[in-house]
């Protein structure tokens, strides 16, 4: 495996950086909402690590085209970056959100549409990497892993866009309120500029891990033909 690039230790810096301001930011700069009080500080984490989620399982679609396409296996260990990295932050916004949702809702959890939808694609994607495990020929591993995830990658602009098409309790924080929604607000300014810094901060601490993710896959991918070679 080569050496570590010097961009990719600047990024490791800046990513830590990035992560403490937007952290300050958070719980410090931004001023404490008038209804839900302290809780709604998780907020800006919970949006960023929702972006990323979402975000990544989109990429993950487009390097699988890219893939079937070009029959680059370096395509393949993108892809399985971005799934890996985008599960674990999905994962984390549910537990996010479902600490806002008990002061909002008096419970930590509904089967409210976003959030049966959100459970939904987290499994889908738990069940991508239950499938690779499952297949050891590495082309016949990525072909089925690039088509499974076109059909995942639907769930989730659909887990984005649900609170948007039904009558829901969970906040349309941007955009028009749903009159059933439950624990809304209106973001001030110095609201927004934690809210956009947080979506920066976890792009850049996204585009960092996946570096790493796809550096590692490339090792694993060297060990596994050595293996292949050693049982020929």
């Amino acid at each position: 495996m080569q050496s570590k690039p010097i961009a990719l230790t600047i990024l490791d810096v800046v990513s830590i950086i990035v992560l403490g301001i937007s952290t300050y930011l958070a719980l410090v700069f931004a001023p404490t909402e008038a209804v839900m009080g302290e809780v709604q500080r998780v907020f800006y984490f919970h949006i960023g690590t929702a972006w990323i989620g979402l975000l990544g399982f989109i990429i993950a679609a487009i390097a699988g085209i890219t893939y079937l396409v070009t029959k680059d296996l370096k395509w393949d260990r993108f892809e399985v970056a971005a799934v890996e990295v985008s599960t674990v932050f999905f994962f984390l916004t549910i537990v996010l959100g479902s600490i806002w949702a008990r002061p909002a809702w008096n419970t930590w959890w509904t089967w409210d549409p976003r959030l049966t939808t959100a459970a939904v694609t987290e499994l889908i994607y738990i069940a991508y990497f239950m499938l690779r495990q499952g297949i050891d020929d590495p082309d016949k591993r990525a072909r089925f892993g690039a088509l499974y995830t076109l059909l995942g990658g639907i769930s989730a602009p659909i887990t984005f866009m649900v609170i948007r098409l039904f009558r829901t309790i969970h906040p349309v924080v941007i955009g028009n309120q749903s009159a059933a929604a439950q624990g809304g607000f209106s973001m001030s300014s110095d609201m927004k500029v934690a809210f956009f810094f947080a979506l920066f901060a976890f792009t850049v601490i996204f585009v960092d891990l996946i570096w790493h993710r796809v550096r590692l896959g490339a090792l694993q991918e060297k060990v596994e033909q050595l293996k292949l070679k050693l049982s020929d």
